[in-house]
């Protein structure tokens, strides 16, 4: 268990307090860049409890800065846009891509004023379709090309799941909880009150990225050599993992955007191989919502998304810690609780965290050679492959 100091210090995530500057060293997804359009080219968002706007100006660059106007307030996301950045229906100040004010048209045309005026202001970039914000100092990092955001030789989608209404550790928690899969995401006959004996054995290993995750179970029939499946969770937000779709494999991203101390957004992003599809790197893929409840705003349990968001919900807005009574099977959780506190700790002691890249060479494809074999995805070098 956790005392609620400790508890406070790895969730919450506000400028200023320990997780959220550690948050603020890597980039994180804030909108799909399908969602803004020559009709809509503005869009509210809030993440680690800023309030800001995301925007695509004429000339198809993208900024995203503070929501209100330094001027009185009004919300920016009911600007007007144009080749130059962003401007204030209210009063016509107008805004570039850094946060510099060009334009304050109600002053003097000698005046300085907007010289002296700044609005908060966040670099973007595109990858797969999504639009990524970096919040922390600069130099900014490069923005990590994991293999499933930029691989060409199959389709690639993305789903934007509906507000989770809870702290963003708990589904994070949840990426190093194996034991958890059989009773949430498995068959029924738990319902029976038959208890499995299935044998499992997980290890947690320390990687470049954050936790490899490792599942073996035995073989289905007696005789069978165990099986191993893996889920590595790339520090701090994502979880890398595969699973069988149509005959083949989908590889997954499962990113959790920390909204504020309370709220969590998911974008999923979906890889299949294929040797007829493709999805240029340059080509945004499709994208769809997901809603997780239904109209009563219970959890449609018969999704598995909508399964493991009912329970990180259901944990409450940010989970009381001090009431939990941890066993062997939370030894997962217990080593991700060590590491984010260790990189928390680094952070405040003027070092960098794990994961943060700044070589390109290592950034062109960052290869996660996951496996599966339960659903038959080997080793690349096993001559199983798939």
């Amino acid at each position: 268990m956790l005392s609620r100091e400790e508890n406070d210090y790895l969730t919450r995530v506000g400028r200023g307090t320990p997780a959220g500057e550690l948050l603020r060293r890597y980039w994180h997804p804030v909108a799909v860049a399908g969602e803004l359009t020559t009709e809509q080219p503005i869009k509210a968002v809030r993440i680690l409890g800023e309030n800001l706007v995301v925007f695509r100006d004429t000339a198809g660059k993208y900024g995203l800065i503070a929501e209100r106007c330094p001027h009185r307030s009004a919300s920016l996301a009911y600007g007007r846009v144009d080749a130059e950045g962003i401007r204030c229906a209210y009063h016509g100040w107008k805004f570039d891509h850094s946060g510099r004010c060009l334009q304050q048209p109600a002053e003097p045309d000698d005046s300085t004023f907007k010289d002296r005026v700044r609005q908060p202001a966040y670099p973007v970039e595109k990858l797969a379709g999504l639009l990524w914000a970096y919040l922390g100092p600069q130099p900014a990092p490069l923005l990590p090309r994991w293999d499933v955001l930029v691989r060409e030789d199959g389709k690639r989608w993305t789903v934007i799941e509906s507000m989770i209404d809870c702290n963003w550790l708990q589904p994070m928690e949840n990426s190093v909880d194996p034991s958890h899969l059989y009773w949430l995401h498995g068959d029924s006959a738990h319902l029976m009150g038959h208890v499995p004996d299935y044998g499992e054995t997980h290890e947690f290993i320390r990687f470049e990225y954050g936790i490899w995750k490792q599942r073996t179970t035995p073989g289905k029939k007696p005789g069978d050599p165990p099986q191993r499946d893996e889920h590595p969770l790339l520090f701090p937000t994502t979880l890398r993992h595969v699973a069988k779709y149509k005959g083949g494999f989908r590889h997954n991203l499962q990113i959790r955007v920390p909204v504020d101390d309370t709220h969590t957004r998911v974008f999923r992003v979906s890889f299949v191989p294929s040797e007829t599809d493709r999805s240029p790197e340059d080509v945004d893929p499709p994208f769809q919502y997901s809603q997780l409840k239904g109209p009563d705003g219970r959890f449609d349990l018969s999704t598995v998304p909508a399964q493991d968001a009912m329970a990180w919900e259901t944990q409450g807005g940010i989970a009381d810690r001090s009431l939990e009574n941890l066993g062997v099977g939370d030894k997962g959780v217990i080593f991700l609780r060590k590491l984010l506190k260790e990189q928390i700790d680094i952070v405040r002691n003027g070092g960098e965290p794990m994961g943060v890249i700044r070589d390109p060479q290592k950034n062109r494809i960052i290869e996660l050679d996951v496996i599966n074999e339960r659903i038959g995805l080997f080793r690349t070098t096993d001559k199983k492959v798939a």
